[in-house]
């Protein structure tokens, strides 16, 4: 495949790779197996089993329930026709009533995870932990989004997801149709609008909207947790090889692989064999994709790894891949101009325009110094798109000591990261 002249080349050469580089690609997100396979050992939470068999039942049953706490499964079909799972924690442990319309009704809160993992990576830590218990327990009414594709969104009107056609989106797919569809179920349901936290492809596809002008009536506010609109500096290194090497083109056009299973045999296999390579780490997972973590401990690590990664369409690491090589935040880039044409009305794919987000609009963003794919330098270049921001509706935190997991499953998150968001959304009640 030869790259077409119009794209947008910043820092890497994309001359056709050599065919080792179609194997050593894959790595950036199939390691993500073969440390599942490695790590997977301790029981210190009884349900942890269910999580990573996946018996017993949806989120709630397997997660959250066990905890004591109430939680609800809901379902949402999105314009183009894929059922979308959502959990919902109503209220905190031990809390009586119900969440629902009224004056009374709780505060909603919508959570929205990054790409290969599902809504479960919010849950696997402890109440004292984890983001969406601490919320809940402090007043606020929880939903939790599945992407599609993932393990509990998996279906769809027409289509099986065992076809091409079902995986034939990339994320802008995820901005244009499911991020709409489950912000007004939630608004529908409690008759209120929700604060919003994403966390690394989560704000990506936040973002993405708020440029456009979507949702930006329909949230109160936004927490972005190691947020993402540049990819240019990543420094994982098996990230930056596949983004040169287009590997997800030629994943997807060579192979065929419309869906992008990480856990697969197929896979697991082809990262063994990858991994017996003189100086390739297949095993320090977290580290070498996400940069060292602050406050990551065994436990947390091997839990995370027992249940994730989770699948996706191979177009929105394609898309994601893109992102990296250009330098620019585009819809997805269909190469031919003929094709982008058809598709958008010209040559080149549109871009998302940052500092076309509202100024009135408020945002939390919080980033870490350590982060290898939501590099500090690119987290500068989306700050620089919001300088027109107003000052009071625009909150930044750095933590130079968080990379990107700390986030999301550090055992210190609640400390250095949660208990400011909290403060922020109180801000905007």
């Amino acid at each position: 495949m030869s790259p077409a002249g119009h794209r947008r080349h910043r820092g890497f050469s994309l001359s056709p790779p050599p065919a080792a580089a179609v194997i050593a690609v894959l790595v950036l997100s199939l390691q993500l197996a073969a440390g599942a396979r490695v790590l997977n050992h301790g029981e210190a939470d009884p349900r942890r089993r269910d999580i990573a068999t996946g018996t017993g039942g949806g989120a709630c049953a397997m997660a959250v329930v066990p905890f004591g706490y109430a939680c609800e499964e809901h379902e949402v079909t999105t314009q183009d026709g894929y059922i979308l799972a959502l959990q919902r924690i109503p209220r905190g442990r031990g809390v009586a009533g119900a969440g629902g319309r009224g004056c009374g009704a709780l505060q909603p809160v919508l959570l929205q995870h990054g790409v290969l993992v599902d809504g479960m990576t919010w849950l696997l830590g402890s109440p004292e932990e984890s983001l969406p218990y601490i919320l809940a327990d402090r007043g606020f009414d929880v939903w939790i989004a599945n992407n599609r594709g993932t393990r509990w969104s998996r279906r769809h009107v027409s289509l099986d997801p065992s076809t091409r056609s079902y995986w034939n989106w990339s994320w802008d797919d995820i901005v244009v149709n499911d991020m709409p569809a489950i912000v007004d179920y939630v608004c529908s349901h409690t008759g209120q609008k929700p604060h919003y936290v994403g966390h690394s492809m989560g704000t990506l596809v936040a973002l993405a909207a708020f440029s456009e002008g979507r949702m930006v009536d329909r949230l109160k506010s936004a927490a972005l947790l190691s947020p993402v609109a540049y990819l240019s500096h990543i420094t994982t290194p098996i990230g930056i090889v596949l983004a040169k090497a287009f590997a997800g083109e030629l994943i997807s056009d060579l192979f065929g692989i419309a869906e992008f299973n990480p856990a697969s045999p197929q896979v697991s296999n082809l990262v063994r064999s990858f991994c017996r390579k003189p100086g390739v780490n297949c095993y320090d997972f977290l580290t070498s994709f996400t940069g060292k973590n602050y406050c990551l401990n065994n436990s947390a690590a091997d839990i995370f790894l027992k249940y994730e990664p989770q699948p996706t369409s191979t177009k929105t690491l394609v898309h994601l891949a893109q992102t990296v090589r250009d330098g620019v935040l585009t819809k997805y880039d269909y190469v031919r101009p003929d094709v982008n044409v058809a598709k958008y009305g010209q040559a080149d794919p549109p871009a998302y325009n940052m500092s076309a987000i509202p100024a009135w609009f408020p945002l939390f963003l919080s980033y870490g110094g350590r982060d290898s794919l939501s590099d500090p330098a690119d987290v500068a270049l989306l700050l620089d798109d919001l300088r027109g921001h107003d000052g009071d509706r625009l909150t930044v935190q750095y933590l130079p000591q968080f990379a990107h997991a700390d986030f999301v499953i550090g055992v210190c998150a609640k400390d250095y990261v949660y208990n400011d968001v909290i403060s922020f959304f109180r801000r905007f009640h």
